[in-house]
């Protein structure tokens, strides 16, 4: 195996040990706002505006660094229905379409972003642009990840019905 495989490797057990470490503390502060709510009678603002960035975080930097391709949920009942190079055809455009709108839209996204470093959030005084600063990677591993679609459609492979079938019969 070679030095960049176990590096790769490496740095994608670190992030799915940080989703864990997200996961984790979503509960605890649930947990401790349930405590606090319902037997202290002292309700806490600062566990639900974690538990909402937690998960932002969560979900956006778990897509862009965790998930591989074929963990990725998909409504392939029309996918499946046609011939193969009509699901080619369909990878290539809609890829294409998702990697166009979101380069097209990272300049737009990066204003946004550093405009926002003006405000905080309510209880934990987090500045906006560091809370929205995952928005980039996850919008880069998505152009990426349309790209590699569009690349693999282009050669004649795909996802294809294996990943879910093989899914399905695992089940």
């Amino acid at each position: 195996m070679s030095h960049l495989a176990l590096l790769w490797g490496r740095l994608h057990r670190i992030a799915e040990a940080l989703i864990v470490l997200l996961l984790a503390s979503m509960f605890a502060s649930f947990l401790i706002q349930i405590v606090f709510r319902y037997f202290l009678n002292l309700p806490l603002g600062w566990t639900v505006e974690f538990v909402t960035i937690a998960w932002l975080w969560g979900i956006l930097f778990g897509y862009a660094f965790v998930l591989r391709d074929d963990e990725v949920i998909r409504l392939d009942i029309v996918y499946l229905a046609v011939p193969t190079p009509a699901q080619r055809a369909m990878d290539f455009l809609s890829s294409a379409v998702v990697a166009g709108i979101l380069v097209w839209s990272l300049p737009q996204i990066y204003n946004y972003i550093s405009f926002m470093k003006i405000e905080r959030t309510a209880f934990l005084k987090i500045r906006f642009d560091h809370l929205f600063a995952i928005y980039i990677p996850f919008v880069l591993a998505v152009v990426v990840r349309s790209l590699r679609t569009c690349w693999r459609a282009l050669k004649g492979q795909g996802y294809g019905p294996t990943a879910s079938s093989e899914a399905a019969e695992n089940v």
